[in-house]
């Protein structure tokens, strides 16, 4: 799993019907800090999550595939939680 922020979202007039009514959001990962750490990626939205929330994706196509359609759709990343809080405690 991993922490991200949402950037941004695509729209797309012309999709595979498996997308369909599905929401694509842009992601960007960081760490706990807020820092941006790896490059951006899509993944679709099951929380109806915003621009600018703190989310958890799973990039992972089993786990999107059982929320998102069936086993044979194209689904690999997926919005799973937006995240509230973080907090970091520094080890002794």
């Amino acid at each position: 799993m991993k922490l991200c922020r949402i950037i941004g979202n695509v729209v797309s007039t012309e999709k595979a019907p498996s997308f369909t009514g599905h929401k694509l959001m842009i992601v960007q990962p960081i760490n706990e800090k807020g820092e941006d750490v790896s490059d951006s990626f899509l993944s679709f939205d099951t929380v109806q999550a915003g621009s600018g929330d703190i989310v958890l994706v799973q990039q992972e196509g089993n786990t999107a595939r059982e929320l998102l359609g069936t086993r044979d759709d194209p689904f690999h990343s997926v919005i799973v939680g937006i995240v509230d809080k973080i907090s970091v405690t520094k080890e002794k």
